[in-house]
């Protein structure tokens, strides 16, 4: 009896395991009853007939990456670019990638490779380096919809690397350098250019200020030497009318003021070493006697002095 009841605990055990399963999250499992599939197991507890049904695959639903090996192609324009890339999957439907393709992964793998070496090879080498997000979406659109019908779909398809032949890396390093040299030099002459237009503008503005400056002075010296004709003309209208009067005094004045004119123009000449002052000075006592009196007719006719006009000094000896 005992050795019946440890039989059928047994069996009772082995029932319990064939008919209960329990799917871990993130998988999804196939049934197979007598080898054809009919559903799939959610993650959870699931219940089987056993020695009917049993487990086919075990698929991964969560998001898979996939290195694509490095391998070299031919551009457009004959170059050789070694080029790998990383794929992005995730199992939608584990029915078909378990039982419409033998390896998905592997169908998913030769399909990235046949495909990089189709869309790099109808480009130049100078599109395929600059242009990687334009290959990225070749890519991803081929792949997905050629793995649509395996019941996975590609993700995202990013190239990971593209090395050129080492010569040709040389070769483009020496055009960036000569590029930038080119446009060093470039700036350098529109920063010259610009430097002599600032300092022939500055040149011009200096020259327009210099010249309203001289146009000032000149106005300034014509209207100095106006006012000084016009004392002049004064100061000879006051002597011509004392002198139509018969006044002695203003021609003593008029032939003095002359004479130290003259005397203070030979004292300043650049060629007159020595100067001669005459022994008689009473033609400038003379002067003075006259200045005197015809201050005095001034005050008394006009009722205040009558200034005349300063004679020129004369130079000291």
């Amino acid at each position: 009896m005992d050795i019946v009841a440890i039989i059928f605990a047994f069996m009772a055990v082995v029932l319990a395991f064939s008919a209960i399963k329990v799917v871990p999250q993130g998988q999804q499992w196939t049934v197979e009853r007598f080898g054809r599939f009919t559903r799939s197991l959610s993650p959870g507890i699931s219940f089987l007939i056993p020695f009917i049904d049993r487990i086919g695959r075990r698929m991964s639903m969560m998001e898979a990456v996939m290195d694509v090996p490095r391998q070299e192609v031919i551009t457009k324009d004959n170059a050789i670019v070694a080029v790998d890339a990383v794929v992005f999957i995730q199992v939608i439907d584990p029915a078909r990638a378990a039982y419409e393709v033998e390896n998905y992964k592997v169908a998913i793998m030769n399909l990235c490779l046949t495909n990089v070496r189709t869309v790099v090879g109808s480009m130049d080498l100078d599109e395929v380096l600059s242009q990687r997000d334009a290959i990225n979406a070749r890519l991803l659109t081929v792949i997905d919809a050629a793995t649509h019908a395996w019941g996975a779909k590609v993700l995202r398809v990013e190239i990971k690397d593209l090395q050129p032949p080492a010569d040709l890396t040389q070769a483009m390093a020496r055009q960036m350098k000569a590029e930038r040299e080119r446009r060093a030099q470039i700036l350098e002459a529109e920063g010259d250019k610009q430097a002599a237009v600032l300092r022939a503008e500055g040149a011009k503005q200096s020259a327009i200020l210099e010249a309203e400056g001289r146009r000032e002075a000149a106005f300034r010296d014509a209207e100095a030497r106006e006012r000084s004709a016009d004392a002049e003309a004064k100061a000879t209208e006051a002597v011509s009318a004392a002198i139509s009067k018969g006044d002695v005094n203003a021609i003593r004045y008029f032939l003095g003021l002359k004479y130290v004119e003259a005397f203070g123009q030979l004292a300043t000449s650049n060629q007159q070493r020595t100067v001669i002052i005459p022994a008689d000075l009473s033609g400038i006592a003379g002067l003075v006697e006259g200045l005197r009196a015809l201050n005095a007719q001034g005050e008394a006719g006009a009722g205040g002095p009558w200034t005349a006009p300063r004679p020129p000094t004369p130079a000291p000896r």
